[in-house]
């Protein structure tokens, strides 16, 4: 283990400001709004801001204050040493539940940001749980190196979060991850429940309808979150299609033009939140991070190939049983799938679920407080899954 500081070098950011000055857009349709994609406008004041006004060695600092961040050697099964960054911080009590947190794309460790002090430090009350947190930069994400070789796919990255955790000491832990953390997190419950995954949490369940499935039993809710998952395949999916087929191909674009990187993530934060009122400088933020990625853009978006071609895709069915360890699940109104109750037995023991009226895609960064009360009455005295973790339940008995 070693203690890690964002250093981006002075080299790095003039060559991002000469980019910058030379960015040619393209023109608009006239009232053509975000049905086209990212207005004009909105690019031409990001790209303003990112290149005249925004600071981002202040972002850097405040992001090194706030957050302990380290890097750690991980062997991965026939990929060789990984150096992996992730962040952790610990509770004060010495009880903390031990919680492995795992973004999705276009996220990164950044999703964790706002939870972490929640969850490290409760509320002050003594019947409120506290946990060590653990927000892992996945493989080719952040300041994690990316692998070299093809097929890293669900399996590995799975054992790289899992050897992590090992790696610090906690043998036994428990997980929260939506979008591709939701897969992560289920297939550390798959190889690794019982053992050592004691309970994971998600704000989104992927699968495929189970076998003589009755749709008219489907409630309103059901329905809707059906139709929206229909919806957005049908006019939000291009991204997934080409990250799935050719990630080289967009790779070259992403790693070469800051604008285009900017238009490709802000596109998605916008659209997938619930009215989140993101600032300028939070994007610019969220995108610089990506810019300045150990792997370079292209890096993450790899993993949907990977994932698309190893038979273990969001949706695919598989004949491995699902896990048995207690399943708890948020659910957000803007959350791009929402499936029904009678398929959640395809996915694993669901024992506690939350209903929300605001919030989308990136909940731990649209609704942390929300997500937060979830995991204390999940964990906490009285929920399902208190006590999962011997010896560490997140009070001071």
């Amino acid at each position: 283990m070693s203690s890690f500081k964002i250093a981006v070098s002075p080299t790095a950011l003039s060559a991002l400001k000469l980019r910058l000055d030379n960015t040619r857009f393209p023109d608009e349709l006239d009232e053509s709004g975000w049905a086209y994609g990212v207005p004009l406008a909105d690019m031409k004041r990001l790209v303003a801001r990112w290149r005249d006004g925004f600071d981002w060695k202040q972002e850097e600092q405040t992001l090194n204050d706030e957050l302990p961040q380290f890097t750690q050697s991980i062997e991965v099964d026939g990929f060789g040493v990984l150096d992996i960054h992730y962040v952790h911080k610990k509770c004060e009590n010495g009880k903390g539940i031990p919680l492995l947190f795992v973004h999705g794309w276009p996220g990164c460790f950044l999703e964790s940001r706002k939870i972490i002090p929640l969850l490290t430090k409760g509320s002050g009350d003594s019947q409120v749980p506290v946990f060590d947190v653990v927000a892992i930069s996945l493989p080719g994400f952040g300041f994690s190196e990316g692998p070299k070789k093809k097929g890293f796919s669900l399996t590995q990255h799975a054992e790289v979060a899992h050897k992590l955790m090992l790696a610090l000491g906690y043998t036994e832990y428990v997980t929260q991850g939506g979008d591709i953390g939701s897969r992560i997190t289920s297939e550390i419950a798959r190889r690794f429940g019982g053992k050592h995954s004691k309970a994971w949490h998600t704000n989104v369940l992927y699968t495929t309808p189970p076998e003589n499935d009755d749709p008219s039993s489907y409630t309103a809710t059901e329905k809707e979150g059906l139709a929206r998952g229909e919806e957005f395949m049908r006019s939000g999916s291009g991204y997934l299609n080409q990250q799935s087929t050719k990630p080289q191909t967009l790779g070259y674009s992403l790693a070469d033009s800051p604008v285009g990187l900017l238009a490709w993530i802000y596109e998605k934060l916008v659209a997938w939140s619930d009215n989140y009122p993101w600032t300028d400088d939070e994007v610019l933020t969220w995108v610089s991070i990506y810019w300045f990625s150990r792997a370079g853009p292209t890096g993450s978006i790899r993993f949907y190939y990977e994932f698309a071609h190893s038979g273990q895709g969001f949706g695919s069915k598989s004949s491995d049983a699902p896990p048995t360890i207690p399943l708890g699940c948020s659910f957000f109104p803007k959350e791009l799938v929402r499936i029904p109750k009678s398929w959640y037995p395809k996915i694993g023991n669901v024992v506690f679920e939350a209903e929300h009226d605001a919030g989308g895609h990136f909940a731990a960064h649209e609704q942390p407080e929300l997500l937060v009360g979830d995991l204390r009455k999940m964990f906490g005295k009285g929920g399902p899954a208190f006590g999962v973790v011997p010896g560490r339940n997140g009070y001071m008995d």
